[in-house]
């Protein structure tokens, strides 16, 4: 019993001492100085960084069907202006 109340005097004078301290106020001071200074960074959460992450990836993805689609299509291309040319009669003067 005798130690406990030690113990929980000297914690209760350590944290007296400790708030009444120059370090405590220091400890605010650079804690407001890096608040203030992440503030001014524009810094993304995590979770907004997770959200446009997984859009960026949808997108690659679509972007990629697409330029396929593309490549398809322009491959088929040639093959029907060939077609149309060959329909067409040629004109005697």
């Amino acid at each position: 019993m005798i130690g406990k109340k030690l113990f929980e005097e000297v914690s209760a004078k350590l944290s007296e001492t400790i708030a009444n301290s120059p370090a405590k106020d220091v400890e605010k001071n650079v804690k407001a100085l890096l608040g203030s200074a992440f503030n001014r960074m524009d810094l993304v959460t995590r979770e907004e960084f997770d959200i446009q992450q997984q859009v960026l990836i949808k997108t690659r993805t679509k972007l990629a069907d697409l330029e396929a689609r593309l490549a398809k299509l322009e491959g088929e291309q040639p093959l029907q202006q060939v077609e149309t040319t060959a329909e067409v009669p040629e004109q005697v003067e």
